[in-house]
């Protein structure tokens, strides 16, 4: 499927700052970018750099005043198998370094807060693959899709509480509850197909049977319309925007579309 992806970024800040956005299409096995454009407006004075770990395409450097970042790609996406029930769940020793890191604790995914709770609901659950569609069954019955009630510091444990939230918190307690059950589970900021509203998603990966799967815990996206931006460890390694200091946002607008025609770009749709 060749998809088009756009996002078009508007900021303002009261002095020059150090920034990061993160807003290109990883290239990588299943998605492949035919043509790319990045535009930027001279307050905002970014470059390309890749992360060492290989986890996204940044743009670092500095901000000011009124700015905008507009990218847009052309992406093949090829389909995506669903995660099997029979997918193995490893043992840690088996795991490289870099994969163990996702089963620790981060910042908005305290893990080790959740043992218990995970053995009692998940642990007559057969290990691996059913165990991590047991989690994501729990999430779609017991946390409601509702905007409003989180914020950008809400961790898993304030979801769990609330029983409530947006990608980013279904992410998160989807995150903990599978590092919990010892299966390691990492974040993705993607481009999402079919989203509505449209907007940038967080979904999650988790590594079973010798590979990472793609999933989306809130059930509103289909996962072979995900264009993957960056992975990370929460929310504070993928966010698409972060500045030294306050940044104020005057429009962020995202779309994705299947490509079938020519389409306007979102800055000439968006004005």
């Amino acid at each position: 499927m060749r998809l088009l992806a756009q996002c078009h970024l508007r900021y303002t800040v009261a002095m020059p700052m150090a920034a990061i956005a993160k807003v290109h299409v990883r290239p990588e096995p299943g998605q492949a970018i035919v043509n790319e454009h990045l535009d930027l407006t001279p307050g905002a004075a970014l470059a390309v750099a890749d992360d060492v770990a290989g986890a996204a395409r940044w743009l670092t450097g500095s901000v000011s005043g009124d700015f905008e970042i507009a990218y847009r790609a052309t992406v093949d996406v090829l389909p995506r198998l669903p995660l099997p029930d029979t997918a193995e769940q490893h043992d840690w020793a088996a795991l490289s370094p870099d994969i163990l890191n996702y089963l620790l604790p981060s910042r908005f995914c305290p893990s080790d807060k959740f043992g218990r709770f995970a053995a009692r609901e998940f642990g007559d659950v057969a290990a691996g693959g059913a165990r991590v569609r047991a989690i994501l069954d729990w999430l779609h019955a017991k946390v409601d899709y509702i905007h409003g009630v989180s914020d950008a510091e809400t961790t898993a444990e304030r979801t769990f509480v609330d029983r409530a939230g947006v990608c980013r918190d279904f992410t998160h307690l989807g995150i903990t509850l599978c590092r919990a059950s010892g299966i390691p589970a990492r974040a993705v900021a993607a481009y999402a197909l079919a989203l509505e509203p449209a907007d940038f998603h967080a979904v999650m990966e988790v590594y079973v049977g010798g590979g990472w799967w793609l999933i989306d815990p809130t059930r509103l996206a289909p996962v072979d319309g995900l264009i993957r931006i960056v992975h990370g460890r929460d929310a504070a390694d993928i966010a698409f925007l972060t500045t030294a200091g306050v940044a104020g946002q005057v429009a962020v607008t995202v779309s994705v579309a299947e490509l079938t025609s020519p389409l306007p770009s979102l800055r000439e749709r968006v004005g």
